[in-house]
């Protein structure tokens, strides 16, 4: 089973490069983020049925938006923190689906603005949910993904210049923290484990020439429960889809399974 996770940072001008991307490299499953859309546009609906992909989306127009595409029709789709008893949650940001036997979760974490803000502060709550919702619903034992754009850099390793983001929101503590918090539900960072030297990115701002000065951090994660994990036997960043005409700043990130799709 093969998993992309990609922020499109707009399905709309991204439409192209998406066909691309799946035609390229042939996922069984992608988590997107970022769709800046209510719905998949007609002819973004029209690509994924050529290719042979099925679509849940959970939209929103102008902002967020996630979405899971995946060969095998997802089931049992749940969108954000439904049914959790808390506090409806305004940003699509979240949507999990059943694909071949695989619970798989397309999160967008939030940003958080700057540092002890407004933001912060809902980042971090938010993140706590998201752990609270894991525990509620799930065993670490399940075959699960979590994947997505978490808008965290977890180690000194993944950030090109920790000097310039070190006091930022993808990098200060208590991000660290509450990622790290999620991460202890029983999730392995696939990439991580299979590359732990770091000093490979899967996003560059758009500003101050960031992608050919090297100024990246790796912010996009695939998380696996543990006995999945075990079958993954590849881990990678597409960085070469960050080139280009009209690019996302996020780069596709891949795992692949030996697990059944």
């Amino acid at each position: 089973m093969r998993v992309i996770t990609w922020n499109v940072n707009s399905i709309k001008v991204r439409q192209e490069r998406l066909a691309g991307v799946l035609e390229r490299h042939e996922p069984d499953v992608v988590c997107l983020q970022e769709l800046k859309a209510p719905e998949l546009p007609g002819p973004v609906a029209d690509d994924l049925e050529r290719l042979g992909y099925h679509a849940a989306v959970y939209g929103q127009k102008t902002y967020n938006g996630v979405a899971i595409l995946s060969r095998a029709e997802p089931t049992d789709v749940v969108q954000g923190f439904e049914g959790d008893g808390g506090e409806i949650d305004s940003h699509a940001r979240l949507i999990s689906a059943m694909v071949g036997g695989v619970r798989v979760y397309s999160a967008y974490f939030p940003n958080g603005g700057e540092v002890g803000s407004d933001k912060f502060v809902y980042k971090l709550a938010w993140m706590k949910r998201l752990r609270a919702l894991l525990d509620a619903r799930h065993e670490s034992s399940e075959p699960i993904i979590l994947a997505g754009d978490m808008n965290v850099a977890p180690y000194d390793s993944d950030v090109a210049k920790l000097e310039k983001w070190a006091d930022t929101t993808h990098c200060v503590p208590e991000a660290r923290e509450g990622l790290k918090h999620v991460e202890e539900f029983g999730l392995v960072d696939t990439h991580h484990d299979k590359h732990p030297e770091g000093g490979v990115y899967s996003w560059w701002d758009y500003r101050q020439l960031a992608f050919p000065k090297g100024d990246g951090l790796r912010i996009d994660i695939i998380y696996a429960t543990t006995e999945l994990a075990r079958t993954c036997t590849d881990a990678r960043i597409d960085r070469d889809e960050r080139k280009g005409k009209q690019p996302s700043d996020h780069a596709p990130v891949i795992a692949d399974f030996g697990f059944p799709a």
